[in-house]
């Protein structure tokens, strides 16, 4: 081979390479210049501390390089405890063509889930969402929804266990749910269930809108119920403040499934950590954005457990704590 043919080879070589680099290096920047763009679904009310937990879903994503602005926007929309709004907001947020829709609440998930079969829905919390009929399995969910589980309805008995502990003399219990939820009915009949073989009577009070939460503790009132379970769900999450200042008025002993409860006046909560569920749902939206099916990720539940004290309303409903119960206590209100 002559010097001409040498140099021509080479000259030939270095183009090869150069359009064989250049091909990944545009797939890869026509990746960096995507804007993916996700729904926000929530079931309950704007208020700071469910906002709280989005924050805690949106500081994760950006620390796993999603960045507000820059390659993720959000569409957040809040069903204010309405399901024909909520059910209204899924389908807006499908003819907008968002990538994926992450929810907050199992009866955002369920309305994500009617809306649409194909665009990816991740649940940052859902009670029963095998029970409610959204998926198979945990373990193969199947179609197009996966994500947390808050697993409320299977801690029915423990919140039970708690409130015999904290009221030992309450004979007759009555729970407020939301009849309009879906896994809070499941809520009431495994508290139900767990009641059973403890001799205690077991009183149903939904509620179903602000105005009517007055007339429902009436209720629990005129039954002579002596403690509340509050079956924790989107709705009634917007109404903790106003339920705790009922409770306390009417003093009934009150045991709640997440320590915002606790927090605006109840007297004590057991339940997941929520913000630690918004943040795996987070990772669950990486994963998917990244080419992983949600029918393929397993439905995961909460690996975090609160039990939050409110000695205030402990001492404003004449209740004596017990020390070992205090002891336990991830958090004590004074």
């Amino acid at each position: 081979m002559n010097p001409a043919q040498v140099m021509e080879r080479r000259r030939f070589m270095a183009v090869m390479a150069g359009g064989l680099l250049a091909a990944p290096r545009a797939a890869e920047a026509q990746q960096a210049g995507k804007v993916y763009r996700i729904g926000l679904l929530d079931y309950s009310a704007p208020d700071p501390a469910r906002q709280a937990w989005w924050n805690a879903f949106r500081q994760r994503l950006r620390e796993l390089g999603y960045v507000e602005g820059q390659n993720v926007s959000f569409e957040s929309r809040w069903g204010q405890g309405d399901t024909d709004r909520v059910s209204k907001l899924a389908s807006e947020l499908v003819d907008l063509k968002v990538d994926l829709v992450v929810t907050g609440g199992i009866s955002a998930a369920i309305a994500a889930k009617r809306a649409t079969s194909t665009i990816p829905i991740v649940m940052a919390t859902g009670s029963d969402p095998v029970g409610v009929g959204l998926v198979t399995s945990l373990r193969q969910p199947g179609g197009n929804v996966t994500g947390m589980t808050s697993i409320n309805s299977e801690l029915a008995g423990k919140r039970l266990d708690l409130l015999r502990t904290v009221a030992p003399r309450a004979s007759r219990i009555a729970i407020l749910w939301d009849e309009r939820d879906a896994g809070s009915r499941l809520g009431v009949d495994g508290t139900e269930a767990a009641a059973k073989s403890t001799g205690l009577i077991i009183q149903r009070v939904p509620v179903d809108s602000a105005a009517g939460l007055e007339a429902a503790v009436a209720t629990v009132v005129r039954g002579r119920a002596g403690a509340l379970i509050i079956v924790s769900t989107a709705r009634l999450f917007s109404y903790r403040k106003r339920i705790a200042e009922l409770a306390v008025k009417h003093r009934l002993p009150t045991v709640a499934g997440s320590r915002e409860y606790a927090e605006a006046g109840g007297l004590a909560s057991y339940g997941a950590d929520f913000p630690d569920l918004f943040r795996h749902a987070a990772v669950y939206v990486d994963k998917i954005l990244k080419g992983a099916k949600p029918g393929d990720l397993p439905i995961e539940q909460p690996t975090k457990f609160e039990l939050v004290i409110n000695l205030k309303t402990a001492k404003a409903l004449g209740l004596t704590i017990p020390p070992s119960l205090l002891g336990r206590a991830d958090q004590v209100i004074q």
